[in-house]
């Protein structure tokens, strides 16, 4: 979410903050920074609920959840039978997917800098996948690992985001909040009980005849033991040198963020309670719908004005907000609904729900690298 240029850090030779500067920029910490608005992103009420809180509200709900008929109990949806949770919980993931398109689509002067990322290529994958069965399973195979970097980058770019309202530099430990963050969401997979549901995607290569894919599930679960240690020891001392960088940084000048510790204590929590247990069954609606809620609430808090003057409804109005926000939501979750209705038979539908995954992977790094120019 900030710029892609090489890290400079405090503690590799950048200039020391004086006294008089360190003043002049001082800001509030501790209960103050949390009752603080211009330490927040929209506001400290939006953050909390659409920002900063969905990690814990999601544990919350994935434990409600788990306890009724709705995890349970399956119905006939088109053809499909599916707990109530999890037709609610594709819907709102496909649905939060799509909403991407408000952010490149919609921004017609990023648009037409690039038509061929936004123009061509969609069309262009959608065709590969309807001619070429091979690259159609390596999609799909790929929308699997991207969503987990994906995930773990967008709570990066919001910890980046509360740097930044802090006063901070943003690029100073830039690099090491990335690869916190990639830990955080991807070390509990690899190494936990929900591994052999990510990397059992290769069997679809059995479909194409590449024998070679269907040994990685296999490969993974019988050494499993390796990587979960591998990833206990090499993470643990990263997160030794992590906290050592950030009280080098607060020495010369970094203030800490709140809300930025808040938001990576109980994302990291979160994670390692779902995905490395599968705590109650539920770690795929618990850490998706909290990526999902938290990506509305980005696109909203920040492509709204694009959106209104999109649909013809710039300007001052609490009912041109009101009517934009209703039709997003439409559109959106109507996406999301035909994408858990379309039928998994008719390869052009598979192909259009990939082409949606991927550009929403792709897009959502890329317009902010965009974006950041322009602001």
């Amino acid at each position: 979410m900030v710029a892609q240029s090489p890290e400079r850090e405090l503690v590799e030779g950048a200039p020391s903050t004086t006294s008089a500067e360190k003043s002049s920029r001082q800001r509030p910490a501790g209960i103050a920074a949390l009752l603080d608005a211009k330490r927040y992103i929209v506001g400290p009420l939006y953050d909390w609920w659409l920002f900063l809180g969905p990690p814990t509200l999601a544990v919350v709900l994935g434990f409600i959840v788990s306890e009724t008929p709705a995890a349970h109990e399956e119905i006939d949806f088109h053809g499909y039978e599916q707990s109530i949770s999890a037709l609610l919980l594709g819907i709102f993931i496909h649905a939060h997917l799509f909403a991407v398109f408000f952010r490149s689509h919609g921004n017609g002067t990023i648009r037409k800098l690039y038509p061929g990322r936004f123009l061509l290529a969609p069309v262009l994958l959608f065709t590969g996948m309807m001619l070429n069965d091979v690259f159609m399973v390596s999609i799909s195979v790929l929308a699997t690992f991207w969503d987990v970097y994906h995930s773990g980058a967008q709570t990066f770019g919001f910890a980046r985001l509360y740097d930044m309202k802090a006063g901070n530099d943003p690029l100073v430990g830039r690099k090491l909040d990335f690869w916190l963050n990639q830990l955080l969401y991807a070390g509990p997979i690899i190494g936990g009980a929900t591994m052999l549901d990510h990397f059992e995607d290769f069997n679809e290569f059995k479909a194409v005849d590449l024998d070679f894919f269907e040994k990685v599930p296999a490969f993974m679960t019988a050494e499993q033991g390796y990587f979960t240690w591998s990833i206990l020891i090499v993470g643990g001392l990263f997160l030794v040198y992590y906290l050592y960088a950030q009280w080098r940084f607060t020495k010369q000048g970094y203030t800490v963020s709140p809300q930025k510790v808040f938001l990576l204590v109980t994302t990291g929590a979160c994670s390692i309670v779902v995905w490395g247990f599968n705590t109650w069954g539920e770690a795929f609606l618990i850490m998706n719908a909290f990526h999902a809620l938290q990506y509305f609430g980005l696109v909203w808090a920040k492509e709204r004005p694009t959106m209104q003057k999109m649909l013809g409804m710039d300007g001052q109005g609490a009912w041109k907000r009101a009517l934009t926000w209703v039709v997003f939501i439409a559109l959106t979750l109507g996406y999301g609904y035909w994408a858990e209705a379309a039928d998994s038979d008719v390869r052009a539908f598979v192909a259009i729900t990939l082409v949606v995954s991927i550009m929403h992977f792709w897009y959502d790094g890329f317009v902010w690298s965009v974006r950041k120019k322009q602001v």
